[in-house]
């Protein structure tokens, strides 16, 4: 099988898996609902994934790795507060578009093992984005605030990029509006 089918085939299957965890919980994910959802059969999901648990570590990456991805594509070419600024923003979208507040309601301990996993992944991202001396605390308060946001959701958008903002040293108004 040419590898961009492969690669297909393994992105359908974790895009499904984020349905299914997003309806349902991690631990109630079942391989034949991930595999219906994603247009493949039960025995495909094993051979890419080898288990629930395989398949569950595999999107837990795939999740980070898209994250930082796009992540990536919202700083480009930016500099300074400007690029501070895009990186806080694109936090706020992605978090309003990436509802997994069923998820942390349905199964909250996988949410913070979750969170727990990942926080200092983000806090290296977002420390390579701040600038000044003290870049470690502001990235380290940013990263805390969204989590928060993540685990409890409160407030608008302009609220959270106004927390953010805050916490990142560059003030509630900075050159860039919130998007929708």
């Amino acid at each position: 099988m040419p590898a961009d089918t492969e690669q297909s085939i393994r992105k359908r299957v974790l895009d499904a898996t984020f349905t299914v965890v997003s309806r349902r919980g991690a631990n109630k994910v079942q391989l034949l609902e991930v595999a219906a959802e994603a247009g493949v059969s039960r025995p495909t999901v094993y051979r890419y994934f080898g288990s629930k648990e395989g398949l569950l570590e595999a999107f837990a990456l795939y999740e980070q790795d898209n994250f930082a991805a796009e992540m990536a594509g919202a700083t480009a070419g930016l500099r300074g507060p400007d690029r501070v600024d895009a990186a806080l923003q694109f936090i706020v979208d992605y978090q309003f578009s990436h509802s997994h507040q069923l998820l942390v309601e349905l199964e909250p301990e996988y949410s913070i093992g979750q969170m727990t996993r990942v926080l200092p992944i983000m806090e290296e991202g977002m420390r390579n984005i701040m600038p000044g001396k003290d870049a470690d605390l502001a990235a380290a308060a940013v990263v805390r605030i969204a989590v928060c946001h993540y685990l409890v959701r409160g407030g608008d958008r302009a609220s959270f990029l106004a927390e953010l903002r805050y916490a990142a040293g560059i003030g509630s108004s900075a050159n860039a509006a919130p998007r929708r």
